[in-house]
This record gives C-alpha cells, structure tokens and sequence, in this order.
C-alpha cells in the first residue's frame, strides 16, 4: 500500500535524503553493453541536465549523484524554508517548466502574464 510523502520524509529529523533508482534486467543506463557492444554514454549528460533543472526548479540542492551501469545513486537536501517564500505564480511556473498543465493552470498563466 502507498504511503503519504509527509508520512515517509521527516524534513525535521534530517534534510538528507539518498536515493537509488535501478534499472530493469539487462537494461543499461550508462556505459557500454558488453554484450550488444551498444553506447549509452549520453544519457549521464541526460541526467546530470535534469538533475540540474529539477534542483532549480523545485526547493532541493543535489549534493551527490553517481551514475553506473545500470543503477543511480542521489543524495538531496530538501530546503522547505525556500519554498515557503514561493508565491503562487512561482509555484505554477516552477511547474509549467515540468508539464503542460491543465486548461485552467495554461489560461491562469495567459490571464496573469
């Protein structure tokens, strides 16, 4: 069963949080396939980009990150404080940056711009 965000991240107890996201079997997210002999290089540029919008968008810093073969691992600091100075037009456009958003948040964004 899920489980609430606020039920999981104690931003109290510690800000730290380490990550790991893996991959499927035999999948590959970085380096080189020994067995295909297929390159996957470019996906560490992938996520080092994303890595760096999503910390400026949303109210994390990225302290660590390595990529390996088929495997991450990713240590953020949440930073509240921040977001709690957003305004609401801040929180909709650090969104819009991410997804379309519905037909109300895209007139919302014309009607106030």
């Amino acid at each position: 069963m899920t489980r609430a965000r606020a039920n999981l991240v104690s931003v109290g107890d510690t800000p730290y949080y380490h990550r790991i996201g893996r991959c499927v079997i035999r999948a590959f997210l970085c380096g080189v396939d020994e067995h295909t002999l297929r390159s996957y290089e470019h996906r560490g540029v992938w996520m080092s980009e994303r890595l760096s919008l999503l910390s400026k968008t949303f109210a994390i810093d990225v302290c660590a990150y390595t990529l390996m073969s088929n495997h991450y691992h990713l240590v953020v600091r949440f930073a509240p404080e921040r977001a709690q100075a957003w305004s609401k037009r801040d929180i909709i456009e650090r969104w819009t940056r991410l997804f379309q958003g519905t037909t109300q948040v895209r007139r919302f964004c014309v009607l106030t711009y």
